[in-house]
């Protein structure tokens, strides 16, 4: 597999908004297939997608594919500056913590400091939960529906590359949240009658 062929061919399937939000870094140096940061509010530029290539050629084509869409997915589907309470709190307290400074009046930093703490851990907590992984994947099957996959198709892809990556990773064992990702993907595969519990869905 060339790697720069292979880069090229990733950002075709990537969707507009994806090649303008991320990049795609190759690090032969980690010990995972694909790797992600999640982007804090204040880093500016692309956010990175790394990739050790010498453990991501062992997937199939379909394979790579999805992985990549849905990382893609989870990068894109970070909003941080999204309007809600969290958020507005979260600013509120920005500004007024500036504002405290700026006076040097330090019980009033300190309750800045920890209103906007708790509001920021919030938001981190809406964009890091498991009913995102699955939304993440949800939108990676969509986006591969408009690059020529049928739904089932796409969700099989994606169930065969969450299921040997922990082998092709050093034989770790597949956490909770991927455990569940792999009952929703098959029954999208039609694979499976078991889904999602209501109460995870409702929680996006």
């Amino acid at each position: 597999m060339n790697q720069d062929t292979e880069i090229s061919h990733l950002l075709d399937m990537m969707p507009a908004s994806g090649r303008m939000l991320t990049r795609i870094v190759s690090k032969p140096q980690q010990t995972k297939l694909i790797d992600t940061v999640f982007p804090l509010p204040w880093q500016r530029g692309t956010r990175p997608i790394y990739i050790n290539f010498d453990l991501w050629r062992k997937l199939s084509r379909g394979e790579r594919d999805l992985t990549l869409l849905r990382a893609v997915a989870v990068l894109t589907g970070v909003k941080w500056f999204k309007p809600s309470l969290y958020q507005a709190v979260t600013l509120a307290g920005v500004l007024g913590l500036t504002a405290q400074v700026v006076q040097g009046d330090a019980v009033g930093i300190v309750a800045s400091a920890a209103l906007t703490a708790l509001a920021g851990q919030q938001v981190w907590r809406n964009n890091n939960n498991l009913a995102k992984e699955i939304e993440a994947d949800e939108v990676a099957i969509k986006v591969a529906g408009r690059r020529g996959y049928s739904e089932t198709e796409a969700a099989r892809q994606l169930l065969k590359a969450l299921e040997t990556s922990g082998e092709i990773e050093g034989g770790r064992s597949l956490s909770f949240s991927e455990l569940v990702r792999c009952q929703n993907l098959k029954k999208l595969a039609n694979l499976s009658a078991v889904g999602v519990p209501d109460r995870v869905r409702e929680e996006r």
